[in-house]
């Protein structure tokens, strides 16, 4: 899933080890979510959104809304 996490953690100034230690996951997780490889529970998802004080609409794009727009 595409997602804004890299670009809101490095606004900033917050390495990936110390966003994994706000939300309490590991770093390799941080890692993971920013690079698309892994999607967040809805309860991480939900601590991201709080934690950066955003939706999570505005956080992360599932790509349903381009793929509707399309059809």
């Amino acid at each position: 899933m595409k997602n804004i996490l890299r670009a809101l953690r490095t606004e900033r100034g917050w390495s990936q080890a110390e966003l994994a230690d706000r939300l309490d996951v590991s770093r390799q997780s941080v890692n993971a979510i920013e690079t698309g490889k892994y999607d967040p529970s809805l309860p991480l998802a939900f601590a991201i959104a709080r934690l950066f004080g955003r939706g999570i609409e505005d956080i992360f794009d599932d790509g349903l809304d381009a793929a509707a727009a399309a059809e």
